[in-house]
């Protein structure tokens, strides 16, 4: 799949993840989500950072630690996400982007990523947070198909040995789905999610 197909796609998949974030109030921050370490609040507080992050690989300073720091969570939490969500959907789309390549030390600190690879990882999280979020709050989500086909293909290609049982992991180990389960469950299960959680 082609780089600016990634950036268009993961422009979807962020801001679908806004609007199911802006349906939040802050008395939901404790509820719990699929993923086990992370109450709501501490997910969008990560999701919100991990935008920032990107933003910076893409300018080219992605290899500084300091931009991809977690901090505390303002008064407005779904406003701040979305314009972190914002500010990496215009860093993805400046002229050029394509041809860098991104500093992502949280995943391999001594290499720099094809540009297109890089905005995949960011894209599959989005695509997979977006449901975290969702299921969180009891709300529906469905992506669209394009978006999950494209989803189905980054999940497999993702590595599933045992660095996913290492503290901090981005995905457990992967879950048994049937072949003929909805793309959707494919994804989650792919990358260690039960599509099956409930809040």
């Amino acid at each position: 799949m082609a780089g600016a197909d990634f950036v268009e796609l993961d422009r979807r998949a962020v801001r679908a993840s806004v609007e199911i974030v802006s349906g939040m109030t802050t008395g939901d921050l404790a509820r719990a989500t699929p993923c086990a370490d992370w109450n709501l609040g501490e997910l969008l507080a990560h999701m919100t950072a991990q935008h920032d992050g990107f933003a910076a690989a893409a300018a080219g300073r992605g290899a500084d630690l300091e931009v991809w720091q977690v901090r505390p969570l303002g008064d407005d939490p779904a406003a701040d996400y979305a314009a972190a969500a914002e500010r990496v959907i215009a860093a993805f789309a400046e002229p050029g982007v394509l041809e860098r390549r991104f500093a992502l030390p949280e995943i391999v600190p001594s290499f720099r990523f094809p540009a297109a690879q890089a905005i995949s990882f960011h894209f599959i999280d989005y695509v997979v947070h977006g449901w975290d979020v969702a299921r969180s709050l009891g709300a529906g989500y469905q992506p669209d198909d394009d978006l999950l086909d494209a989803a189905l293909s980054v999940a497999r290609a993702v590595p599933d040995g045992q660095e996913r049982r290492q503290p901090g992991a981005a995905f457990r180990p992967g879950l048994n789905v049937p072949p003929d389960a909805a793309a959707l469950d494919q994804v989650l299960s792919l990358l260690g999610r039960s599509p099956a959680w409930r809040q």
